[in-house]
């Protein structure tokens, strides 16, 4: 059963909040995915990766650019796990498109933006599909200090 977070962002922006959330996963020694629903998502995001801290930065890159196997976090719009990331992060209104088909995965997680309508409502219809799929579902909502905090 994968582990499938949803992450409420209400205060803080996804560029604010996925660096932090890509590095533990590179600290537990995960390989990671970022799924964006457009080349602009996934070119912002290429550019945030490299030089949000200016102490550091995540190594990465965009399927296509070198060997999409061997990158410990890859960005990308497509289906398929190219890496074999333990972890796909689902952002900028990217859904999977089969919730069944990510059984293989540590864990899913899915940031959105509650401040949005729309958004919210494609988040609580994959709330839906993914506790249909099997995945073991929790909900994250941030907090007025801008930690998450698991609810319910």
């Amino acid at each position: 059963m994968t582990e499938t977070l949803f992450y409420h962002l209400e205060r803080r922006s996804l560029e604010d909040v996925l660096p932090g959330l890509v590095g533990k996963s590179l600290e537990r020694g995960w390989r990671a995915a970022i799924r964006t629903d457009s080349s602009e998502w996934s070119d912002a995001l290429d550019t945030l990766l490299w030089t949000y801290d200016d102490q550091s930065f995540l190594p990465h890159a965009q399927v296509g650019d070198g060997d999409d196997a061997q990158q410990p976090v890859l960005i990308t719009v497509e289906e398929g796990n190219p890496n074999s990331a333990q972890i796909v992060f689902y952002v900028g209104g990217a859904m999977p498109s089969d919730w069944t088909a990510l059984g293989d995965l540590a864990r899913v997680v899915l940031l959105f933006d509650g401040r949005d309508e729309a958004t919210l409502a494609r988040a609580r219809a994959a709330w839906k599909d993914a506790k249909a799929g099997g995945h073991d579902v929790t909900y994250w909502k941030e907090q007025p200090n801008g930690k998450f905090e698991k609810q319910g």
